[in-house]
This record gives C-alpha cells, structure tokens and sequence, in this order.
C-alpha cells in the first residue's frame, strides 16, 4: 500500500478502456484517481495546487503526452510525471525521463512497478531524498563495461529495442539481450528507466 493521504493522482489516457483499468487499479490500493481522456481536459480541469501525481500516456489525439509534459514544464508544473507508454513508444518514453519524468511503464502494467513508481513520485512531493547516485558511483559502474556492453547501452538510452540494436551492430538479437542482461547487472540498473536516470 502507497500512503497516498490528500494525494490525487491524475490519469491522462485517450483509451477509455485503458483509463478505467488504470482508476480501479490505483484505487484499489487506496488512492483517488481522477480520469481524463485528453491533456486539453487535464489542463481545463485539473486544480495545480492539489498535492498530485501525473500518470500520462503517450499517444493522444490533439495535445500528445511529451507535449503535455512539455507545457507544464514551461509554467514550472512541480507535478511529477509518470510516463506509460506501449511498446512501440519507448524512443518518446525515453524522451520523457530524459526531460525529468520520474518513471516510464510499459503497458500492460506491472501493478508493483507502477506502485513503485507512485511511492517515488509520492517521495519526490514530500521533498524527501531520493537519493541520486553519485557521479562518482556511477562512473565507477560504467569503468566496469565492456566496450560492446557500452554500445548496446548507448543505443538502448535511445530508446532501441533489442532487434533494432542487433541490426545496427550486425550481432545477434540473443547477444544483445545477454548484453544487456550484464550491463544492467553492472550498472546496478533494474530496468530501462533506471538506466536512463543513471545516465540523466
């Protein structure tokens, strides 16, 4: 459970399938989900000075989801961001955390990623320390990668899937995936988004 207390946690989705799995979801573990289904109604509706989290999709008719967190970066919106995106948005995703999202998530969701996400978001509010790794830290992590580790994973900060980083380095889609299977063991990286946040 996310001690989510006087925390709405607002849920920017054009599928409306998708927006009603998401409210019940983050309901069911005791936080008050506002929905959306576009960023021109978030931005009409939404009260910027509730105590708030921002779960957005990507891809939206009209105002897209880089383009919402764009905006509320140009009128200095403390609100964090967590990005959710399929598949085939992970460039834009990557977009994002580079311009300061706290997480991405793939869908379909993984209920404890996306808790853990919120608990982070919920940590950053607070103005609580979470704590950045050191520049030093993480040097120390990047001497410890092959030169091929290091390639597979300045293309996966770009947002490549593993196939697409396979053809690029004329290797094998199973040595790109043992790469970055040791890469993340390395750089002490769970997944994707903490080795964008690593590199930030």
């Amino acid at each position: 459970m996310v001690e989510t207390e006087d925390l709405t946690l607002y849920v920017v989705d054009d599928n409306q399938s998708a927006l009603r799995s998401l409210c019940a979801l983050t309901e069911a573990h005791g936080m008050k989900a506002v929905p959306y289904q576009s960023a021109e109604a978030f931005l009409q509706h939404h009260d910027p000075n509730a105590q708030s989290i921002l779960l957005l999709d990507i891809k939206m008719p009209g105002m897209s989801g880089l383009q919402l967190q764009s905006h509320l970066g140009n009128i200095n919106s403390k609100i964090p961001v967590i990005i959710v995106s399929g598949h085939a948005d992970v460039p834009a995703a990557v977009t994002a955390m580079k311009r300061g999202a706290v997480d991405f998530i793939e869908k379909p969701l993984d209920v404890n990623a996306l808790l853990n996400s919120i608990r982070i978001a919920k940590a950053q509010i607070d103005s609580e320390v979470v704590s950045p790794v050191p520049a030093q830290e993480v040097n120390r992590r990047l001497a410890l990668l092959t030169d091929r580790e290091r390639e597979v994973m300045n293309h996966l900060i770009l947002g490549k899937t593993n196939k697409q980083i396979a053809s690029d380095l004329r290797i094998s889609q199973r040595t790109v995936e043992v790469h970055r299977s040791r890469l993340q063991r390395k750089m002490e990286a769970r997944n994707l988004a903490d080795l964008i946040r690593l590199t930030r």
